[in-house]
């Protein structure tokens, strides 16, 4: 094995490693905030805004990281970023109301924003023919958030849930430097500190519509995948009577398979296509939240001799086998959409792929005070499935024209060819 193939395997698994750690940090709140929810007394909405404020920093930072990473290099901004999210942790038994936890969330947010940093590390490591192998490899680092379900409930149990955030900052100090001792500089920026590139320039892709298309897509499949993460341990908890630690487990089987198969969705956008990929996702996501999103309900029907009930309900081996499906489903979605951000943009992955993440980690934020208001609004508990039914159903109906317009671009584009080939 050559050296620089040796370098480009230990810092895509370095880097890998590394973003799940921060991943699981930045979803830390998913389990101790609801302890901070039963502490406190919060309302829905109260408890939305609290899983959200981590989420909205690691959303608003990943444009500024990716934008640093294609300039200075994706290394270089993901060690820091963790390193001052490791410091700020080790604080964070000195918060002791809600809006100290609100700042302490927010810039704990900022774990969040080393996607953007990472993915174009990872990007300028490899050719075009694996890059969404590669990237879908690196972004399992979403395992993170199975890890947190895993192993929060546990050490809260253990050793109280001030303490956790305190073991969480060691280890991703830890994290950060190994991932600094193990990891290679990328191709691109060996030679020289910085790449000139000026500002004008890296931010010219974000003028096109069809950025903040993939964008909406990634709405749905980061921004649903990370609200419903954040969501489920309490929905569980409320609508099934499960405990903590139970709810958490449950989770998993949501949180890994999406974390795990976004590799595969890689491989598979590379070779089928990241297009194909994203509306056969879209497909069976709706499927799924057809279902999700019917609420218990009674029926009476009044027969001749006697009224007969029908109670109408999703068993929870039914909930949590229609959200599996849909966790893998959103895992081969996260992965196309990043692949289809290579083939338009190569040369600017850091800027287009953190503003795609940034409207990504948005829809987390966005979902999760939608679902909470929906819910103290309606007081229906399957509304949040509602939600992202609908929001999916916009998705898929511009996807459709958009590849439609595309096509008669192409045959208008043809046409155009062979006429003047013909004079």
């Amino acid at each position: 094995m050559t050296n620089a193939k040796r370098q480009q395997r230990l810092s895509l698994t370095s880097s890998t490693v590394a973003f799940a750690i921060c991943f699981a940090v930045w979803t830390l709140f998913s389990i101790l905030g609801v302890e901070i929810r039963s502490q406190l007394g919060l309302n829905y909405t109260q408890f939305a805004l609290l899983l959200v404020a981590p989420i909205l920093t690691g959303a608003l930072a990943r444009l500024p990281a990716g934008i640093l990473a294609d300039i200075y290099g994706g290394r270089r901004i993901m060690f820091w970023q963790m390193l001052a999210v490791g410091v700020v942790l080790l604080f964070f038994p000195f918060a002791n109301s809600y809006t100290w936890y609100l700042v302490f969330g927010m810039v704990i947010g900022l774990a969040g924003a080393t996607f953007a940093a990472g993915i174009t590390f990872v990007s300028a490591w490899h050719g075009k023919s694996r890059q969404g192998t590669a990237m879908g490899i690196f972004g399992a680092g979403d395992l993170g958030a199975a890890i947190t379900n895993l192993v929060a409930p546990i050490a809260i149990i253990s050793f109280g849930s001030s303490t956790v955030p305190v073991i969480y900052g060691v280890v991703m100090l830890i994290a950060a430097f190994g991932f600094l001792m193990v990891s290679s500089e990328d191709p691109l920026h060996q030679s020289q500190s910085k790449i000139d590139r000026p500002l004008p320039d890296e931010l010219k892709p974000l003028g096109e519509l069809r950025v903040w298309r993939f964008g909406l897509y990634y709405f749905f499949v980061f921004g649903g995948f990370l609200a419903l993460t954040l969501w489920l341990p309490q929905y569980y908890v409320e609508q099934y009577g499960l405990d903590l630690k139970t709810a958490s487990f449950a989770t998993l089987l949501f949180t890994v398979p999406a974390a795990l198969v976004r590799a595969l969705g890689g491989w598979f956008a590379d070779y089928y296509g990241a297009r194909t990929i994203n509306w056969l996702v879209f497909w069976i996501c709706i499927v799924c939240l057809f279902f999700l999103s019917y609420p218990p309900t009674t029926m009476t029907i009044h027969g001749i001799d006697r009224d007969l009930s029908l109670h109408i309900y999703t068993p929870i081996w039914l909930f949590i086998g229609l959200l599996f499906v849909m966790g893998v489903a959103m895992g081969f979605g996260k992965a196309s959409v990043y692949r289809l951000i290579y083939d338009y943009y190569p040369e600017h992955v850091g800027a287009v792929g953190g503003a795609v993440g940034l409207i990504g980690a948005l829809g987390g934020v966005v979902l999760l005070i939608l679902f909470g208001l929906a819910i103290d609004l309606t007081g229906i508990s399957t509304s949040c499935f509602m939600l992202l039914y609908g929001f999916l159903a916009g998705c898929m109906i511009l996807m459709h024209y958009a590849i439609k317009r595309d096509q008669f671009r192409e045959r208008l584009a043809q046409a155009q060819a062979d006429e003047f080939l013909s004079l």
